[in-house]
């Protein structure tokens, strides 16, 4: 046991520690607030604590609870709404309120709950580390795995039979080279430490998100890194929303690390309201909420990344597809800068520790598509999405730059395109995937021949645009020849009817993959009907006031079963009206 000898602000230095070890959770004050070491010299600890230390003073008493800042994994986990540091929020509500007191702790699992265990082992099987022993199901949507621990392998001496059971009971004895070993549904781990997996394997599957600019143009694998910079008001937290709500992931991990209070607000109250589009059930049931605000304590934004994907690799370890979204890495970063401060290092650029590089790239390296642990060979995905704020939208800061150097898919947020209404408001011009050749062979396979061709050709129109729009800025569209007036045409239609998607549109929120592709598709069409009608003598203004124009920007709004027949529809039209608009210019 120590004594405080100095408190500033989250850090507070203690004597006395001698034997504590890094990364110890300790007990601060007369409070017993929260703590973790995070610095030793001789027997002095430098701790940084969880909560508010206003009131503190030196030569009040330091605690060491011999463990690693760790998080409790067992059914339970799924439809909670935790703290940074896995506090069950409803609880401590229950108990203290709805301000938190200092000091709380309540366990992360319920202990008095029980849970329906089949066992799926039987006495005197081998078992080794990641082996599954029985199952539990956790909600309506997610059957959870109760998996023998890391470091854990030996024979079944014993195990539970099928019935109610809490988290802290017994359910099976291992005998281990080093003695019998009691499981139970829960375990602790580290949250510092990355969970062992067997390989890590190349991503090869989109995780598809439902959102035509991401999935078509700037695609993230399962297994893969995302980040989306942008400036306040540009969408951050919608494009959050709505990849919580139609991504293809089995689990949903949102971490509110940073970000303001009323934001997390909307996010807690919404979600718990929220509906599976796939299943009719409540979101809820296969996602975890950590919210940790801007007006909580600065040191445990740094422990709530590291919680959320520790349960995102448990999940994945059991098997499933994992997306975690953390918003914002920037406050996180923040964070780092302000405990940094306070243990008076070397500040590196914008005063941002010279470590800050290497934690972003610890954290965004955890994600991956891995062959689990376990004899079975499972294979389960953890695909990360960081969400970064730069002040004042500025890219070249350091956390936006050292985020684009580890993470392969970059959504650019763009002000100006949130000022003209264009939502999602990725700009096109400067976001990139590195995933495209990688899952392009499943979109060859599942949706249909030539999409990345198309997805090129797409592109490439818009490029094209952009080059021209400084022509026309200068000089007008009108001294543009047809042939470049038609590139014009072409590249506003792929902008307004499909970069442009309504989030709160019944049906525009969402599009499959399969709808996207034949949209893109009729678009070009349309493009080189076009083009080729301009070849001919066709002017472009008569072109754009076609009916069918109409017709093309609608097919977003078209319900999915009814889509097929209105393409085939459009494509005629299309067809008809060009060649009674080159039959009426022949004439005259």
């Amino acid at each position: 046991m120590g004594r405080i000898i100095k408190v500033s602000g989250p850090v507070v230095v203690a004597e006395g520690m001698r034997g504590s070890m890094m990364y110890e959770v300790v007990r601060v004050g007369e409070e017993r607030l929260m703590g973790e070491i995070i610095e030793l010299e001789g027997d002095r600890a430098t701790i940084q604590v969880y909560e508010e230390t206003a009131g503190v003073k030196p030569g009040e008493r330091v605690e060491g609870t011999g463990a690693q800042l760790s998080v409790e994994l067992g059914p339970g986990i799924l439809k909670q709404m935790y703290d940074g540091v896995q506090r069950p929020l409803e609880v401590i509500r229950s108990e203290t309120g709805v301000f938190i007191k200092r000091g709380v702790d309540v366990p992360s699992l319920d202990r008095s709950k029980k849970w329906s265990f089949t066992p799926l082992v039987k006495k005197g099987e081998e078992v080794e580390a990641g082996d599954f022993i029985g199952e539990v199901p956790e909600t309506e949507l997610i059957n959870h795995r109760v998996m023998v621990p890391p470091g854990v392998r030996g024979e079944i001496v014993e195990i539970a039979d099928a019935g109610e059971y809490t988290v802290e009971d017994t359910i099976a004895v291992v005998k281990t080279p080093e003695g019998e070993r009691e499981l139970k549904l829960m375990h602790r781990w580290p949250v510092r430490a990355a969970r062992p997996f067997r390989e890590k394997l190349p991503p090869q599957e989109p995780l598809l998100s439902g959102q035509r600019i991401i999935d078509t143009f700037f695609p993230v694998a399962k297994g893969g890194t995302a980040s989306i910079p942008g400036p306040f008001g540009a969408g951050k937290t919608v494009m959050g929303h709505q990849l919580a709500k139609w991504c293809d992931a089995d689990v949903f991990i949102y971490i509110g690390c940073g970000e303001r209070g009323n934001e997390m607000t909307e996010v807690l109250e919404e979600f718990p309201h929220l509906e599976d589009p796939k299943t009719g059930k409540p979101l809820m049931e296969r996602t975890v909420l950590i919210a940790n605000t801007s007006n909580m304590p600065v040191a445990a934004r740094d422990a709530s990344v590291y919680t959320g994907i520790t349960l995102g690799e448990y999940y994945r370890d059991m098997g499933y597809s994992v997306a975690l979204m953390a918003d914002s890495t920037s406050r996180w970063a923040e964070a780092m800068r302000e405990i940094s401060g306070r243990l008076e290092e070397m500040p590196g650029e914008e005063g941002y520790p010279a470590y800050l590089a290497s934690r972003l790239a610890n954290f965004y390296e955890r994600a991956g598509k891995v062959v689990t642990l376990g004899r079975d060979s499972r294979i389960g995905s953890l695909t990360v999405v960081g969400a970064v704020s730069p002040p004042g939208g500025d890219f070249s800061e350091p956390v936006t730059q050292n985020t684009l150097r580890i993470t392969k898919v970059f959504w650019a947020l763009d002000a100006s395109l949130a000022d003209r209404r264009h939502f999602p408001a990725i700009n096109w011009l400067r976001s990139y995937s590195l995933y495209l050749d990688d899952i392009s062979r499943w979109w060859e396979e599942e949706i249909g021949r030539g999409w990345l061709e198309l997805r090129n050709r797409a592109m490439a129109l818009l490029q094209k645009e952009a080059e021209l729009q400084e022509i026309v800025q200068l000089v007008g569209p009108d001294a543009l020849p047809e042939k470049e007036r038609v590139v014009l045409e072409g590249a506003r239609i792929i902008r307004e009817d499909f970069l442009q998607q309504n989030a709160f549109h019944d049906v525009d929120t969402y599009c499959s993959a399969r709808k996207q592709y034949l949209m893109l598709k009729v678009m070009l069409e349309f493009y080189e009907l076009a083009s080729d009608a301009v070849a001919n003598g066709a002017r472009a203004k008569d072109i754009a006031e076609l009916e069918v124009r109409d017709d093309i920007a609608r097919l977003k709004y078209v319900p999915e079963q009814e889509f097929e027949k209105a393409v085939e529809e459009v494509r005629k039209k299309m067809k008809t009206q060009i060649n009674a608009l080159l039959a009426s210019q022949e004439v005259s």
